[in-house]
């Protein structure tokens, strides 16, 4: 059973508007292919743990968006499918900001580094 957390209800509050901010986000993160979908909704299960039991339990339990949620709640698991279009989607918006405005090298060092440090983080997470 997942644990669920006693806080204050203006604080509560924010965590469930935040919560719902973040499920738009996610579900324009289905159509647009250039914005993500899971990180969104991985932050929108966090704030509604500490806002909304029903409504984590509602994303948990979703046809779409529950079981990736589930497995990274569960595991921290992320799909071998969803590693590799991660990576290459970074790799991919990556090399398009670097040709298209050409940015100093101090940027796009760090750029590259965060990227980087980000493909190493996903492709080290256990596969579902």
């Amino acid at each position: 059973m997942k644990k669920y957390f006693k806080i204050s209800h203006p604080l509560r509050l924010c965590y469930y508007i935040a919560g719902w901010i973040m499920v738009i986000l996610g579900i324009i993160g289905v159509v647009l292919p250039i914005m993500p979908t899971v990180p969104f909704l991985l932050v929108a299960s966090w704030c509604f743990t500490r806002s909304s039991p029903h409504f984590h339990q509602w994303l948990n339990n979703h046809r779409i968006f529950g079981p990736p949620l589930k497995r990274w709640e569960e595991r921290r698991a992320i799909s071998p499918f969803v590693k590799i279009f991660a990576v290459m989607s970074m790799t991919g918006g990556g090399l398009s900001f670097f040709v298209m405005l050409h940015p100093p090298l101090w940027i796009s060092l760090l750029i590259a580094v965060i990227s980087l440090l980000i493909a190493i983080y996903i492709v080290t997470r256990p596969s579902s």
